[in-house]
């Protein structure tokens, strides 16, 4: 694939300086210079030393990524929210896992859903690159680079806190208006994949905002800032108040057979179109049916 950007600098600079200042990574610079690809300048193939001016065309050719042969593609359908030459964003359904499970035959998740997709628009990049990941039963916006460039401009903003996610859940009990969940998170050693807090683990902050309550439940929005495994079950779960359908997490699973939890809202910036990117996925049926029957479908406050 080919990238290229107008420099608009004043003064003369090195063409590598140029490239990364429109987000192009070493590691890129390294696979187009050794491995199959090339830097630009004004069309040619330069050096990445050489001397960009005021004015000129840079750009980076990198070689197209070939699938891996231990995903398998499945040709079930899913849901795409968004999609550019550059960034594909699903909204997940719940039951789906992001990622294709080791330990099963049947290997069906977004990545092998996603590969089967790539081959029959028959894209030059094959390799189904994961930014944003959700828990199997957790519904929402999950973001797919399209390449390798993609995914180290996401994985940047995601290191630095600049892709903005924000999520809803309904939990049991009554919660304040607004409130930061500030308790370490490590894994459960009853346990090879739930957490619990504990002096052990590694920082983990959830900051809410209730936006409807009745008897015995409450709905809420959801920021994270960190990005811990089950963040937001742990989190609600040590508080006393568990998500609806949360099993693992003891929520009351009377209404609803998996956690009511979704991933609503994705904000991130696309150096490719030189803007952000927002997007808002509408709460899945089942969770909409749960808010009726719990009486919290009021307004949301301003």
């Amino acid at each position: 694939m080919r990238f290229t950007w107008t420099y608009q600098g004043s003064v003369p600079r090195k063409l590598r300086r140029v490239l990364k200042s429109f987000g192009v990574t070493t590691s890129l610079i390294k696979v187009a210079i050794f491995h199959g690809g090339r830097l630009l300048l004004n069309g040619q193939t330069a050096w990445a030393i050489a001397n960009v001016q005021p004015g000129d065309e840079v750009g980076i050719e990198v070689p197209n990524e070939a699938a891996n042969d231990a995903v398998t593609p499945c040709e079930l359908p899913f849901e795409i929210a968004y999609e550019d030459r550059d960034f594909l964003v699903i909204n997940k359904a719940a039951g789906v896992a992001t990622v294709p499970a080791h330990n099963v035959a049947v290997q069906d998740s977004l990545v092998n859903r996603v590969k089967a997709y790539y081959q029959r628009q028959g894209y030059e990049n094959q390799v189904t690159h994961v930014a944003t990941r959700l828990d199997r039963d957790t519904s929402g916006l999950v973001i797919f680079p399209k390449h390798r460039f993609a995914h180290a401009v996401l994985d940047r903003q995601l290191k630095a806190h600049q892709v903005f996610k924000q999520y809803e859940a309904l939990v049991g009990g009554t919660v304040a208006e607004h409130g930061y969940l500030d308790a370490p998170i490590q894994r459960d050693p009853a346990s090879f994949v739930k957490r619990m807090i504990g002096p052990a683990g590694k920082a983990a902050v959830t900051e809410y905002w209730r936006l409807a309550t009745a008897a015995g439940a409450s709905r809420v929005k959801i920021q994270l800032h960190t990005g811990r495994t089950h963040q937001i079950r742990a989190h609600f779960a040590w508080r006393g108040t568990p998500l609806f359908g949360d099993e693992m997490y003891g929520g009351d699973c009377q209404l609803l057979h998996r956690q009511a939890l979704h991933c609503q809202k994705i904000r991130f910036y696309s150096p490719f179109l030189a803007k952000t990117i927002s997007l808002t996925a509408p709460l899945p049926a089942d969770l909409q049916a749960l808010q009726a029957q719990l009486g919290l479908t009021g307004d949301q406050p301003k």
